[in-house]
């Protein structure tokens, strides 16, 4: 019986399959020429392959976003160091019973920004809501850059609210594993923070920042300044915890000194509650 072949669906030959016989044989990877040029790992992380490598980083969590529906997210950047409150007072516990004085006072000062994991779980869980059982261009997703501390938090609570999220983590040495609540098939880690940066304004509805260090203050400027200069489309850009962020910096003394013009404050919205939050988003967008 004749069958007809879709040559879109045909596959490259398993150019890996040649690689893990390799492995398994226990032979390096040492340069070679005759290698297929996309399973030759010596070849692509050569200095003149970085453009491919960068165009590949931004391609595949595209392809792979578009496939799983998720158009529209709402990124939620904060402090990788804040922890739930329930595993804040474990470590303390844990750190009290080693007799180990510095590390129960780091401990504790951490703990007070325990409150921001909860609030970023519930702010997480009313987006996922809202988005259940709406139609796919409608829907909302979570997306955050998949470490933990907040972003696990907000994709916690997404989870538990029924919906997908997403999880944008750059391999870093000191940096752990996609946390637990990243929806498996939205999970992607990048090396370059160009292009990760790129994935989090393609999508983005909107931006809450919570309190964080200069990881998450890089990626709020960045995402400030691209809406100032009108680069990118305004966006509803939410400050969580107003007395963190005007201790930290004084936009105010900015307009002052006449390095931001009177209106560029108002490109932000500061809150101190996940309905709050939510609800300028969903005022922003008439929702």
């Amino acid at each position: 019986m004749n069958k007809t072949h879709n040559l879109h669906d045909k596959r490259l030959a398993d150019a890996w399959a040649t690689l893990q016989t390799h492995a398994d044989q226990g032979l390096p990877l040492d340069p070679d020429p005759s290698r297929i040029a996309f399973a030759d790992p010596e070849f692509l992380l050569r200095r003149e392959t970085r453009g491919i490598r960068m165009q590949l980083e931004l391609m595949k969590p595209d392809l792979e976003m578009r496939k799983h529906g998720i158009e529209n997210t709402v990124v939620v950047f904060g402090s990788a160091r804040f922890r739930s409150e329930e595993e804040s007072r474990a470590l303390i516990a844990q750190a009290e019973a080693a007799g180990d004085a510095p590390l129960v006072d780091r401990l504790r000062k951490l703990a007070r920004g325990s409150h921001y994991y909860e609030q970023a779980r519930a702010f997480g869980k009313l987006v996922a809501e809202y988005s259940n059982g709406k139609d796919p261009e409608d829907k909302l997703f979570i997306c955050t850059g998949g470490g933990p501390g907040i972003m696990q938090a907000a994709n916690r609570g997404s989870y538990e609210g029924g919906g997908l999220n997403v999880g944008l983590a750059i391999a870093l040495p000191m940096e752990e594993a996609a946390n637990p609540y990243v929806t498996p098939a939205l999970s992607f880690k990048f090396h370059y923070f160009a292009i990760r940066k790129m994935h989090f304004m393609m999508r983005a509805k909107a931006l809450v920042a919570f309190p964080g260090g200069f990881g998450t203050m890089d990626e709020l400027f960045e995402i400030i300044t691209l809406v100032q200069t009108r680069k990118s489309k305004p966006v509803p850009i939410v400050l969580f915890g107003s007395d963190y962020w005007k201790q930290l910096v004084n936009f105010d003394f900015m307009v002052d000194e006449g390095v931001i013009s009177p209106g560029d404050v108002n490109l932000f919205e500061y809150v101190d509650a996940p309905a709050d939050a939510w609800d300028y988003i969903k005022k922003f967008y008439k929702l």
